[in-house]
Order: structure tokens, then C-alpha cells, then sequence
């Protein structure tokens, strides 16, 4: 009898961590049948589209990803824009100093054969501009003179990607040139690259993480909240959702010599309205068709990814 008593904790021990092993299974196998779902549904999305369509989520910071076509170097175009302005007040916490410091910049720096609507602001030149200033134009803007003079100024290229490498994303991507050497020369547009789930990192890692210093980190945040481009892409896609803030960076490509449209870009951050969230990259390359239809894509993209991540709790 006394071995009994001895033995029947043991017993109710052993079932109850059965019991949470096959609670821990279910809901493991759960969470693996929905993602399956959602990856199914996104390949059926693309399937057939006329060029390579790279998909990346990241949702709860980590807790789930998804990639599609994660394989391929797609050309960033503008969304290198968001490496630039980290890598920006990278350097300027390493001097420092803050969004508040003043470049001065002469009618020479600034290119009137690109798109810049800080030029249509200042068209006479030679202004006094915060450095703070030109992150917003390039992320909010997406302004091509603002990007040549951070480059130029205070942060090169090279080491934009070699910060970039520096916070942990993954190995994925290339940063060689600048919006001016682009614009040279369309074809070096394949130069800077990325796979999805890199953009996507990058994204996770700016609004669930510190990259650099706070003051500087949340006006990033602010300005792309307040981005101004590509409205007909990801962000179409979560139209009417209540509660849902967005905050995003695109980049746009020219047409190669097959008549591609070499880039059409979006990566962001949904905020869902329980405060969860998750980072969404979704590159297009060399699309052989409208611009308009692989934006049009990429917000049923936007659609599917967010009706999936409202649903799962």
C-alpha cells in the first residue's frame, strides 16, 4: 500500500506532462498548418506572374515567418533609402551630434533630371538644410538629391552596408551605389539587392528593437508612417481596416531594355489594433507587364497577409 502512494504522484506527474506535451503539439501543429495556408495562398497569388515576386513576414517579432521566393537578388531602388537613414544617424551618434545639424548645400549638388521635390522647394540652391530635414525627404519623399548629399556629406555607401551588416541582418544583401550613379547608368540599378526576408529583418529590427539612438530612431518611425509613395501598393491592401497604423519605404525601377519594369518595391511594418504587429517586405523584378497590375498584386498580397495575422491569436 505504501509503495502505492509512493508510486501514484508519479503517475499523475506523467499524465500531466503528457498532457502539456500534446497541448504544446497541438498547438505547434496549429500554428504550422496556418502558416502552411498562408504560404500556399501566396504562391497561388504570384503563380504565373510575368517576373519574380519575393514575399517576407515576420509577425510578433519572430514568433512566425513566411518567405516566398527568398532566393533571387531583387534590385532595392528607393527602399535603400531606409539602410541610408540608419546608417546616417549611425554616424551622426558616433559624432555625436544631432538631426538638428545643418549642411549647407549649393545649386551645383542638386540634379534637376531626377526626382526631387526638394529641388521644386528650393530651386534657386545654396540653402541651409538639418540633416533631419533630409531624412525625411528621402523617406518620406523618396528624394534623390537628399540621398546623393547624405551620402556624399556624412554616410558613404559602403559604409551604409557595412552598418547594416553590423545590427545582425542577415547576409542577403548589397549596397554599391548611389542614386546618382543609378541614374548614370540604369543597368548598375542590379547592383543594390536584397532578398525579402532581409528587408523584412531590417524592418523588425526598426520598430521592435534599438538600432540607434532613440530621438533619431523615432523620427525614422515617423517618417515612414508619413510616407508619401506607392500608396497603391501594400497599404492598398489594408484599406478600411480599423485600427491599423502603417508605416512603410518603397523603391521604384526602370524599364530595361526588354521592356521590364526592373523594381517595383514595398516593405513596412502593420501595427494591428491589440498592439501586435508584423514587418511585410514584398519585392517585384523585372515584371514584364503595368506597373499599375504588380501593384495592384501587391496589395491582394497586403490583403491576404493581414486578413491571415488578424485571424491568428
Amino acid at each position: 500500500m505504501r509503495r502505492f502512494f509512493y508510486i501514484l504522484p508519479l503517475v499523475f506527474m506523467a499524465i500531466s506532462m503528457s498532457c502539456g506535451r500534446m497541448a504544446a503539439d497541438a498547438n505547434r501543429d496549429t500554428a504550422d498548418i496556418a502558416r502552411d495556408a498562408l504560404s500556399d495562398s501566396l504562391r497561388s497569388l504570384v503563380a504565373g506572374a510575368p517576373g519574380e515576386v519575393g514575399i517576407a513576414v515576420i509577425f510578433d517579432g519572430g514568433r512566425d515567418t513566411v518567405s516566398i521566393g527568398n532566393d533571387v537578388r531583387y534590385p532595392l531602388m528607393s527602399v535603400f533609402k531606409l539602410h541610408e537613414a540608419l546608417a546616417v544617424c549611425h554616424e551622426l551618434d558616433r559624432r555625436g551630434v544631432g538631426l538638428d545639424t545643418v549642411l549647407h548645400i549649393s545649386r551645383g549638388e542638386l540634379a534637376d533630371d531626377t526626382w526631387s521635390p526638394m529641388l521644386n522647394r528650393y530651386p534657386e540652391g545654396d540653402i541651409d538644410v538639418a540633416v533631419g530635414e533630409l531624412i525625411d525627404n528621402i523617406l518620406i519623399d523618396s528624394d534623390n538629391n537628399a540621398s546623393n548629399v547624405l551620402f556624399e556629406r556624412i554616410c558613404p555607401v559602403s559604409r551604409t552596408d557595412s552598418f547594416v551588416r553590423s545590427i545582425g541582418i542577415e547576409d542577403s544583401f548589397k549596397l554599391v551605389v548611389t542614386e546618382e550613379e543609378m541614374h548614370r547608368e540604369h543597368d548598375k540599378a542590379y547592383m543594390n539587392w536584397s532578398s525579402p526576408r532581409a528587408c523584412a529583418g531590417l524592418v523588425d529590427r526598426v520598430f521592435r528593437d534599438s538600432v540607434v539612438s532613440a530621438d533619431k530612431q523615432q523620427r525614422i518611425i515617423r517618417a515612414m508612417k508619413a510616407c508619401d509613395t506607392g500608396n497603391g501598393r501594400l497599404s492598398a491592401g489594408l484599406a478600411g481596416s480599423r485600427g491599423v497604423t502603417f508605416a512603410h519605404r518603397t523603391g521604384s525601377g526602370y524599364t530595361n531594355e526588354r521592356g521590364e519594369v526592373v523594381a517595383v518595391n514595398d516593405i513596412g511594418y502593420v501595427e494591428l489594433p491589440d498592439g501586435r504587429g508584423y514587418s511585410i517586405a514584398v519585392l517585384v523584378k523585372d515584371y514584364a507587364g503595368r506597373q499599375e497590375d504588380a501593384e495592384h498584386l501587391m496589395a491582394r498580397i497586403s490583403a491576404v497577409v493581414h486578413n491571415h495575422f488578424s485571424s491568428v491569436k
